[in-house]
């Protein structure tokens, strides 16, 4: 059944990448969002999310109830990934700064896919430097698993040193707002300014 999620899920990011999955046409007439998307997903934005339990930088646990209170932007990743995730986080962070520059309160969340090596100190440390507003979220191996498979996301553990392994992982950014859910996502190319002119059209039509 792993092997399967994990071949199911390489699939569903190659798609992604390859732009298979995605209908290059507005979204339907009964969508109240279909002006801000520039593609739509197929078989509808309720595919991907859903609810999910997790650790806080305190040790708390946490729903997804509890973090997602505002739109928010959720990005899985690493504490030990040595150039993606800060380049992406960074780029996550600098779209929040700018939404608030406009006047949109936007939450930035990082969610660990190590949790061997990711405590909830280490990453709320993470999330915190990036921006002093991101949630920094951590699980037992089972809760990151639901997670990331609730969001389609795809990562796997590297051979190599105990210490000084890598993952590999997807490296989209979720939009998701309390009501609505998961509408929108981000490919890693997009700019911080399009990526805020995006959410920004979304709390619009909240």
């Amino acid at each position: 059944m792993t092997r399967l999620y994990a071949l199911l899920a390489a699939l569903f990011i190659a798609a992604l990448a390859g732009g298979t999955w995605f209908l290059t046409r507005p979204g339907d007439s009964d969508d109240k969002f279909a002006q801000c998307r520039s593609s739509q997903i197929a078989g509808g934005a309720d595919t991907i999310g859903g609810p999910f339990e997790l650790v806080n930088s305190k040790g708390e646990t946490v729903t997804d109830k509890d973090v997602i209170t505002e739109p928010s932007l959720l990005y899985f990743g690493y504490t030990f990934c040595p150039d993606v995730c800060p380049l992406d986080v960074s780029r996550n962070a600098e779209a929040i700064d700018v939404l608030d520059e406009r006047g949109y309160s936007v939450t930035p969340v990082f969610i660990s896919i190590d949790p061997d090596r990711d405590t909830p100190e280490v990453v709320g440390d993470f999330a915190y430097n990036m921006h002093e507003k991101m949630i920094g979220l951590t699980g037992s191996a089972e809760q990151v698993k639901a997670a990331s498979q609730a969001y389609k996301t795809y990562y796997k553990k590297q051979d190599g040193d105990e210490d000084y392994y890598l993952v590999d992982h997807s490296t989209f950014a979720y939009l998701v707002l309390p009501e609505d859910g998961f509408v929108e996502f981000f490919r890693r190319d997009e700019t911080p300014e399009q990526v805020a002119d995006k959410i920004g059209c979304f709390i619009d039509n909240m």
